[in-house]
């Protein structure tokens, strides 16, 4: 049995993808069941959720799927029914199953801060990154904070976010993310001759790193930039 509010909520949401195939946003469902609130909105969602009435997508931000309504009654069209929740603009109203749009985004873990510059440590952690699913290919990818500056004449600038395709193999003159000596993790290009891996920057400020074999590890190479302006 559903409480009235999560009853309400899921009609509303509903009601809304019937009409014009995007789901409303937090703030409007909070308006539509008189909430003063938006934490009330995502109690009811994880609710709605544990009882199967609702399904989050992954990789998807903000991304649901309704799975049936509290008559009992499945949804006839699933790919209708999967959108993404628009904290600002709706998507146009569709009715067919199309590929991932230019503009959706997609979460992936940020792993702390690399180096342009001397390296230093990345850190493993729990946060995310939302970004373009358009600026990201096939294959797994996580995110990197950039400080320093020995990248810039590549465009890359100190707070960037670094996009990196997870991969053990780059080719020459590719930006990577390398992992030198298993301690400290830096974003170069490499290049790879005579049994030596040299890391160049760009910046001319900055000299080339040569290391021996088995003294680098490539942990990814760069496949996109995020920059933030205040």
């Amino acid at each position: 049995m559903l409480t009235n509010k999560q009853h309400e909520l899921l009609c509303f949401i509903d009601e809304r993808l019937k009409e014009t195939g995007v789901s409303p946003s937090f703030e409007e469902m909070k308006d539509a069941l008189g909430l003063k609130s938006k934490s009330g909105i995502h109690r009811l969602i994880s609710a709605l959720e544990e009882r199967d009435f609702i399904r989050r997508l992954p990789n998807r931000a903000r991304a649901l799927e309704v799975l049936k309504l509290p008559e009992g009654g499945v949804v006839q069209s699933a790919p209708a029914n999967v959108v993404n929740i628009p904290e600002a603009r709706p998507a146009a109203s569709t009715a067919r199953e199309l590929p991932i749009a230019a503009n959706d985004i997609i979460e992936i873990p940020l792993h702390g801060r690399i180096a342009a510059g001397v390296p230093i440590e990345a850190m493993e952690g729990q946060s995310s990154l939302s970004v373009p699913a358009a600026l990201l290919g096939s294959g797994e990818h996580y995110a990197l904070e950039v400080s320093g500056d020995s990248m810039i004449d590549a465009g890359i600038l100190d707070g960037d976010y670094a996009l990196i395709q997870r991969t053990e193999t780059a080719r020459n003159g590719e930006i990577v993310v390398a992992l030198v000596h298993d301690e400290e993790a830096t974003l170069k290009y490499l290049f790879q001759e005579s049994g030596k891996v040299r890391l160049d920057p760009a910046n001319p400020a900055y000299e080339p790193q040569v290391y021996g074999p088995g003294e680098v590890r490539i942990q990814g190479k760069m496949a996109g930039l995020l920059r933030r302006y205040n």
